[in-house]
């Protein structure tokens, strides 16, 4: 009984996990048309994407690095300090 719970509840946990992955992609891909990527601003924790380094948001190591990403209206990441093309990836 255990070891069925425990499929059922992962299978579960899964579904879920997809589904917020879809909208959260869907998010993100509406909102390019107004904003662009902006290299170099995110701090430690809190980049809106993957990079080289790794798969998913908030997982950035460290303050601005070059590598890591967040979403900025557009025309306001030079602004910020940032880059439009990434930079050399740190740790």
């Amino acid at each position: 009984m255990t070891s069925k719970a425990n499929l059922i509840s992962a299978a579960v946990t899964g579904l879920i996990a997809m589904g917020t992955l879809a909208v959260s992609s869907g998010a993100a891909a509406a909102d390019s048309g107004s904003k662009e990527k902006c290299y170099g601003i995110a701090k430690a924790g809190q980049n809106d994407c993957a990079s080289k380094a790794h798969g998913c948001q908030g997982q950035a190591k460290v303050d601005n690095d070059p590598g890591e990403w967040k979403y900025v209206p557009k025309g306001e990441c030079t602004k910020a300090g940032g880059s439009t093309e990434p930079g050399k990836q740190g740790a």
